[in-house]
């Protein structure tokens, strides 16, 4: 992929452990509290206990769009056994509006790391038409591309992730 070597989302390990290379093809913003979030941006629990601002741009009304929101990380970085833990699921968002005008399937859930520094990625998706998605029985064990694939999604078009720890850790994650 030209320009990996500069992208967040594979210098993350998104690319790779939570999606599969793609074209940004739709952008969208995820706001908290008024900040933009950037990818590898650092917030902490208390920062993101109420859903986001979710903003789709760049596209029409009757272009519809599903929005996951997962952790590969949990429980813990070096042990994430519960990979990918489900914290929000939104379907058929209607182009030039945000989330709360989707359908939403799986209620947000704050991130609360325990241990270590947990990666929180936003995936968004260009749905082919409108969804009846049903809510799975779990978060844990989530699977972003068995979801798209299932459900026709095809690749993503727009995805961000911000480094999450509880409040009292230190630090950022680091890459080498």
């Amino acid at each position: 992929m030209p320009g990996s070597e500069r992208n967040p989302l594979v210098l993350g390990r998104v690319i790779g452990d939570v999606i599969d290379p793609f074209t940004r093809v739709f952008p969208f913003r995820v706001i908290y509290n008024g900040r933009k979030v950037n990818n590898g941006c650092d917030l902490r629990p208390s920062a993101v206990s109420r859903e986001p601002r979710i903003e789709v741009g760049e596209s029409d009304m009757r272009t519809l769009f599903s929005l996951i929101m997962v952790d590969p990380d949990s429980p813990s970085p070096s042990n994430p056994t519960s990979r990918e833990y489900l914290h929000w699921l939104v379907v058929n968002i209607p182009g030039t509006t945000n989330a709360s005008f989707g359908q939403q399937i799986v209620a947000y859930e704050s991130p609360q790391p325990t241990v270590g520094i947990h990666r929180m990625v936003m995936i968004l998706f260009r749905q082919p038409s409108r969804l009846t998605v049903y809510a799975p029985g779990w978060r844990q064990q989530f699977n972003t591309r068995d979801f798209a694939e299932y459900n026709e999604l095809g690749l993503p078009v727009d995805a961000v992730y911000f480094n999450c720890q509880r409040e009292s850790g230190t630090g950022g994650r680091r890459f080498f």
